[in-house]
């Protein structure tokens, strides 16, 4: 049989990381060990029941059997803006500043195929989630890396950014409440960032996946809340997260009119739109009663205490996330984070990501999710403990 051997873009795309920590975790298992898995990202809560009955109501009518329009119903976008109003005070032309998306991770693979060129320059925290990676490899572009360390609150420094990579720049990647660190952002911090970006022409696409998910009482800030925001740059929101939604692969960008119309053009080659029963759903997780995400949001910080407060009890100094539903672990000296995620699975039958898999300065970490119960959590430090890497000191 003649084998087709894949173009040169799909030989240029990044090594799935994580596909290799899902098998590592799927032959420990295999070998009949319980393992506690925090090293996926992938929500364990079910979708709220009355955003399933809108689904199950909608899915009903004939309507929504037939193509959608391309570019989504105007209703969705009429309800993301209301969304935004009401959550941030930031106000959208739905129809001009509101695209939708196949889920949260399409929006950010399409957008460096929409502005970049072979070549061009785009900015990537480092460390960050992967699929960064992959857009800017199917546009044939250049990364360079922002580092992001823990004593500047794992914020990129733009004073460090040279004047020739900030000017040869067009696009730029943040991600707050952060994956993998956990981080917020300030206000402050992103009026800093759309005056870089006015200054050297970036657009600004930021990630906000985890917006819902602050803690201590504090609600992550939106990027479009800083003024001017909107001139440089977008936002990408899913439900996923919020909403438990993440097998539906429903989100959206908002913000600058000619990104969105960039996003729109890619999307209108690519796919008709999303099945109109998803949209009505979607709407309704939008504008209806916000008491599952509250509940959701406590839940996670449950959850968050519970582990942080099991590794202290074990000696093991680690910070709390302010946000997301993610811890960033500093591993003890002696170890690599891959080595370290590795012990951990093969003796403690606990499984967690390496940093090293988020970027060069995730080195030295490990991402555990906080998706499972309290229990499973607490029971996860104690196997860690049992491991007695934390009697003296280690870090």
């Amino acid at each position: 049989m003649y084998h087709f051997p894949q173009s040169k873009v799909l030989q240029s795309l990044p090594t799935q990381f994580f596909a290799t920590l899902v098998s590592k975790v799927e032959r420990v298992k295999a070998e009949g060990h319980d393992v506690i898995n925090l090293g996926q990202g992938n929500p364990d809560q079910p979708t709220p029941p009355h955003i399933v009955r809108k689904l199950q109501e909608a899915a009903l009518n004939p309507e929504n059997h037939k193509y959608s329009p391309f570019r989504g119903y105007p209703y969705l976008k009429e309800a993301i803006a209301a969304f935004y109003s009401r959550e941030y005070g930031v106000h959208v032309d739905p129809e001009t500043e509101v695209a939708v998306l196949f889920g949260g991770k399409t929006g950010l693979v399409e957008i460096p195929q929409c502005l970049l060129n072979p070549g061009d320059t785009v900015l990537l925290p480092d460390p960050g989630y992967p699929d960064y990676w992959s857009g800017v490899a199917l546009a044939r572009a250049k990364m360079e890396m922002l580092p992001l360390f823990a004593e500047n609150g794992f914020l990129p420094d733009y004073n460090a950014v040279s004047e020739q990579t900030a000017e040869k720049a067009k696009c730029m990647f943040l991600n707050y409440p952060n994956n993998p660190t956990g981080a917020v952002a300030t206000k402050t911090f992103f009026d800093d960032t759309v005056a870089f970006a006015k200054k050297h022409k970036i657009c600004v696409v930021h990630d906000f996946a985890y917006g819902a998910i602050g803690f201590d009482g504090k609600k992550p800030v939106s990027f479009l809340q800083s003024e001017g925001a909107k001139d440089i740059g977008i936002e990408i929101y899913t439900l996923s997260k919020t909403y438990n939604m993440a097998g539906w692969r429903v989100a959206f960008a908002i913000g600058n009119p000619s990104v969105i119309e960039s996003i729109n053009l890619i999307q209108d080659h690519m796919y008709v739109s999303l099945f109109g029963a998803i949209q009505e759903a979607a709407a309704a997780a939008l504008l209806e009663s916000q008491d599952c995400v509250e509940a959701l949001v406590r839940r996670y910080e449950s959850r968050r205490n519970a582990l942080i407060g099991g590794l202290h009890s074990i000696g093991w100094d680690v910070d709390a996330p302010k946000g997301s539903f993610f811890a960033w672990l500093k591993v003890p000296n002696g170890y690599t984070s891959e080595s370290f995620a590795d012990l951990l699975l093969t003796r403690a039958h606990v499984a967690v990501a390496p940093g090293i898999g988020f970027g060069e300065h995730g080195e030295g970490f490990v991402r555990a999710g906080l998706l499972t119960s309290n229990q499973q959590l607490k029971e996860a430090a104690d196997r860690i403990k049992a491991l007695n890497l934390f009697a003296g000191t280690h870090f």
